[in-house]
């Protein structure tokens, strides 16, 4: 007797869902500042650092709210940081072009994902990516980790012009994909751009907590479906499930 699986598309977020931002980027930032001599000028790389992602994720929920402009969040995200320690012979926009390279080769991973992606592969299941960020930057951070071949497509808001959680980015993605809803799951570390943006779209969702600095639902040591008051009477009923390690996506699906 074969066996159905309930989802056949499964649509990931790529930062700390599979690739380790939050590794790689401060790795990347502390080879930026010494590419260009600023350790000399900051008292702690970790002031400077925590300065930067302040700022950085200020501007990035503007960008999701669609407030700004790609260009200014590359502009300010450095120049505020640069300013803010009296940094003033350093062009950000310099500064920002030699971060996103530092950013790209860099090759960190969540743990389990490599095992995970090999095993769904294996599985037949199609899997695909949905993330906010920069076309160049997003496809090589998959290139020079060797898994952009898992993916059949590559879905960024740069290209859409819609970020996560905007309905349209999911509608696009899963309609290119040729995919049925009901057919398929988000798994994602942000409780409001990937696991409401799901949601308030009509597709079920997995909510890795363990990289998440939001959890608005209590860590399971099993994945759970789960329900909450935070969603509307108005959003969709779909199935949400809380997981703490990236290998329990195989005890869903």
């Amino acid at each position: 007797m074969s066996f159905t699986p309930k989802y056949t598309h499964l649509f990931f977020d790529l930062d700390n869902t599979i690739w380790d931002f939050d590794r790689n980027a401060k790795l990347a930032m502390r080879e930026t500042v010494n590419l260009l001599k600023l350790d000399q000028q900051i008292a702690s790389f970790d002031t400077f650092y925590d300065s930067y992602e302040t700022l950085n994720n200020k501007l990035w929920d503007g960008y999701r709210k669609q407030e700004i402009q790609k260009k200014e969040l590359i502009t300010k995200r450095f120049a505020d940081t640069l300013a803010a320690f009296e940094i003033n012979e350093v062009d950000p926009i310099a500064m920002n072009d030699l971060y996103l390279e530092c950013m790209s080769e860099q090759t960190a991973l969540i743990e389990g994902a490599l095992d995970v992606l090999k095993t769904l592969k294996q599985r037949n299941f199609h899997l695909q990516i949905i993330t906010n960020g920069f076309r160049k930057v997003q496809l090589n951070k998959l290139k020079n980790c060797g898994i952009s071949h898992f993916f059949d497509h590559v879905f960024i808001s740069e290209d859409i012009s819609y970020p996560k959680p905007d309905e349209h980015i999911f509608k696009h993605a899963i309609r290119s994909s040729n995919a049925k809803k009901s057919k398929c799951i988000m798994i994602g570390d942000n409780w409001e751009t990937d696991i409401l943006g799901a949601r308030n779209y009509g597709i079920d969702q997995i909510f890795l907590t363990k990289s998440s600095k939001i959890n608005p639902t209590p860590t399971q040591k099993q994945p759970t479906n789960s329900s909450s008051s935070i969603f509307s009477p108005q959003t969709p009923y779909t199935n949400t499930f809380c997981i703490e390690k990236l290998t329990n996506i195989l005890l869903i699906v």
